[in-house]
């Protein structure tokens, strides 16, 4: 066979910055920002639950600019100070910096996090139990150089005690928003603005009346730029259904639609998150059982936004049985789905679930961690690594000790579009790339079959079958020669 055409032919090559290592005969695809990367593929996989210190009442926050896990939560060997520790990911492994104080005083009781991806900062509220639980803000700036943060000076956004409080980011008018329960009991939100490593705050906007309000559910809906809080809807000391309701920002303001109920059996433990592939709020919950504030079933359900209002589908039980607490839930982009994680009687356990129209499904839950006592947990994600973090607080070794743990879905940065060829020489990141593109003949290849089509696979092996997604990568003319479709 005459080749023809592999010198002088620029149109058969792409040159592109090398966005990882590339290897020569290396299968290659296109990434959004222009960059070429080789195909991989990740495997599933739970990683073990990973120690950061001794503490409880956790919460976390994904710092995305620095691609830094941040974990908030009382300190119980250091006279419950509110502390945080950053964390950083390796597979399914964490290792953690050194613990800093964000808040020398009793901060026993509730705290949460979250990134600001506006200003770069993590920004942590928690209710000052050693100053009258009044409700409490700080900004965090993490150092990716040494797995540390330092914070700004501490801000208060309810000057007297607050409870049952939830915290996310408004990614469209780059402001933060917290629901909580005031002193009266009713449902309240408030908007932050991050200014260096301060916050302040507008005034606080009453959106539920019912003096038993606990509004810890709360996400942002990207798609209609909303804020969606899910809360208990219940008058004081007493149990009550779940609702929800939608809220728009406009400066440091919030204005409220007409709530919608999502359950109508008693409520507790709820947490909110937004599917991103599917534009869908998902919300999980812990039902009370009958006539005491016993826990029972865990459910999910799904929520439709349409301008200022919330529909949802039917619920599904995640786990209908035993003395089951503290859920939370976490979208993973990566896989498609959403993860539920709780505390059944003692052990962690956790569901994989899929979104199909106004629905879901969940997997049988399987055990993430076997400490006793699995309190305060928050799912992250870590867009970079491409996993899902649980953090939270259980007893291990007969004390509270913090930690995370990984969760992967199996995937493939591989799409049916985005191949474009081979790599022709061996690159390291950020170098220019030559890549030989369709109709080239690449002659980097071994133990080829001469006339066979081949494929790529989702790790980027070359394959006699297609693949999913299907992705043909060229014809062999020779047993180190391939004809690039690209």
């Amino acid at each position: 066979m005459r080749i023809i055409g592999n010198r002088g032919n620029t149109a058969r090559k792409v040159q592109a910055v090398a966005s990882g290592a590339l290897a020569s005969g290396d299968t290659v695809v296109v990434n959004a920002d222009g960059t070429v990367s080789v195909v991989e593929a990740a495997t599933q996989a739970l990683g073990s639950n990973q120690i950061a210190d001794v503490g409880n009442y956790v919460s976390a926050a994904f710092d995305t600019a620095n691609n830094r896990l941040v974990i908030a939560y009382t300190d119980s060997e250091n006279s419950n100070y509110g502390t945080a520790i950053v964390g950083t990911i390796s597979g399914t492994s964490i290792s953690y910096g050194t613990p800093v104080v964000f808040r020398s005083s009793d901060s026993e009781g509730e705290i949460n996090a979250v990134f600001d991806s506006s200003a770069n900062k993590v920004v942590i509220i928690f209710k000052d139990a050693g100053d009258g639980n009044k409700g409490k803000a700080v900004v965090g700036t993490v150092n990716s150089s040494n797995n540390s943060i330092s914070f700004g000076s501490v801000a208060v956004f309810r000057d007297s005690n607050i409870q049952d409080f939830g915290l996310t980011f408004d990614s469209n008018s780059n402001r933060v928003v917290i629901s909580y329960q005031d002193t009266s009991g009713k449902g309240t939100a408030i908007v932050g603005r991050v200014s260096g490593t301060n916050i302040s705050f507008g005034s606080a906007v009453i959106f539920n009346t019912a003096t038993g309000t606990r509004p810890t559910g709360i996400t942002f809906d990207s798609n209609s730029n909303k804020v969606v809080i899910a809360y208990r809807d219940a008058s004081f000391n007493a149990n009550g259904p779940g609702s929800a309701i939608v809220g728009t920002v406009s400066g440091t303001s919030i204005s409220f639609g007409s709530e919608a109920e999502f359950e109508s059996s008693n409520v507790r433990y709820i947490s909110a998150t937004f599917d991103t592939l599917n534009n869908k709020v998902i919300i999980g919950y812990t039902i009370l059982n009958s006539g005491s504030d016993h826990q029972g079933a865990i459910r999910s359900i799904v929520g439709t936004v349409s301008n200022t209002s919330i529909s949802f589908g039917s619920a599904n039980t995640v786990d209908s049985g035993g003395d089951n607490r503290f859920t939370s839930i976490g979208f993973d982009p990566s896989g498609g789905k959403f993860i539920i994680a709780y505390r059944d009687d003692d052990p962690g356990k956790l569901a994989i679930g899929t979104v199909s129209g106004t629905n879901n499904s969940t997997t049988t839950p399987e055990t993430y961690n076997s400490g006793t006592q699995n309190n305060w947990k928050r799912i992250v994600y870590s867009p970079e690594e491409k996993v899902s973090i649980i953090a939270g607080a259980s007893i291990v070794s007969s004390s509270y000790k913090v930690a995370g743990t990984v969760y992967r879905f199996a995937s493939t940065n591989l799409t049916s579009e985005n191949y474009i060829g081979i790599a022709s020489n061996g690159y390291a990141t950020g170098q220019a790339a030559t890549i030989n593109a369709k109709g080239f003949i690449d002659d980097n290849q071994s133990s080829l079959t001469a006339g066979q089509s081949y494929y790529v696979q989702t790790n980027g092996d070359l394959g006699l079958t297609a693949a999913d997604p299907s992705v043909f990568a060229g014809t062999a003319v020779s047993a180190t020669k391939l004809i690039v479709k690209g």
